[in-house]
């Protein structure tokens, strides 16, 4: 008798939400996220090791997996991107550039 591993779907959300929130948000999002998805993934998996015949849908638990390490990945390199930003050119240094994309965009 096949049944779900409780956390698959979960995991599989946690990690497209990482990865579409690393890009359209911060990378904070994707760090969070990724992070939760793999803790569950990382109980899922014990319990998929003990008898794999046992659940039918490892597929989405181990697509969550990797989700949410390209989610922490791009989260964490957009982090350290934004850190050297500031270091750089500081807190006004930023707002005067993303005033000039701004202005681009616009025309």
């Amino acid at each position: 008798m096949d049944q779900k591993l409780p956390n698959a779907q979960t995991v599989l959300i946690l990690g497209i939400i990482s990865v579409v929130g690393t890009c359209c948000c911060t990378g904070l999002i994707g760090i969070i996220c990724g992070l939760i998805g793999l803790s569950k993934y990382k109980n899922d998996k014990l319990l998929y090791d003990k008898n794999p015949s046992q659940y039918s849908d490892y597929g989405n638990l181990n697509t969550g997996r990797i989700l949410c390490i390209i989610g922490l990945s791009l989260g964490a390199l957009q982090v350290i991107y934004m850190v050297f930003i500031l270091a750089t050119v500081g807190w006004d240094g930023y707002m005067e550039q993303m005033r000039d994309i701004s202005k681009m965009g616009r025309g």
